[in-house]
């Protein structure tokens, strides 16, 4: 088990944990979500690839210990952060998911593909990828090098209360957990 996903699952209480471990194995009853059955259940099969690419990367991300499923820990992981993760920890978990190639940082590049391929599930947001990608590098790309580190990110982010709240707005994955909480699957 990852320290990580232990971590964040310690805590929900446990009446919550036995509440969310119903819903998951009804939904999974083999207790391993593949990235198809993730797929399937938030009915997210036939996207464009920008947008499957997407889907790929938030599995990705929540299958903490890299073996292509997300077991019921990895989940309580990520619910746990969606729902009450601190911000600090919820803008390290955005930063892992625009890194597409993992190599500690962000280019415009990343950002914009990450950001259409939102756009693409979640419908239409206030501005093109290309305007919200321009505007959050001239706003944080302290040093204008093209790309965003981490630190540079999360720094940016939480000094200015208007970006924060686009990003969180733009990244929201309650309507995921909704699907799972509701036990029936529907478009996003």
């Amino acid at each position: 088990m990852s320290s990580l996903a232990g971590k964040a699952a310690d805590d929900i209480n446990a009446p919550e944990i036995h509440q969310w471990y119903t819903k998951f194995m009804r939904e999974c009853p083999s207790g391993q979500l593949s990235l198809y059955e993730f797929k399937t259940l938030l009915d997210l099969h036939g996207l464009n690839p920008q947008a499957d690419t997407y889907v790929d990367q938030v599995f990705n991300t929540f299958d903490l210990n890299k073996d292509g499923f997300i077991d019921f820990l990895e989940f309580i992981a990520a619910i746990n952060l969606v729902i009450r993760g601190k911000i600090d920890q919820k803008l390290k978990w955005y930063f892992k998911l625009y890194d597409a190639d993992g190599n500690g940082s962000i280019d415009k590049k990343e950002l914009l593909s990450i950001f259409t391929a939102i756009q693409a599930i979640n419908g239409n947001q206030s501005m093109t990828p290309e305007e919200f990608t321009n505007m959050v590098f001239q706003k944080i790309d302290v040093n204008n090098d093209g790309e965003l580190t981490l630190e540079e990110f999360i720094n940016g982010v939480e000094s200015d209360a208007s970006l924060l709240e686009l990003i969180s707005k733009s990244f929201d994955l309650s309507n995921v957990l909704k699907v799972i909480q509701s036990g029936r699957r529907h478009s996003i």
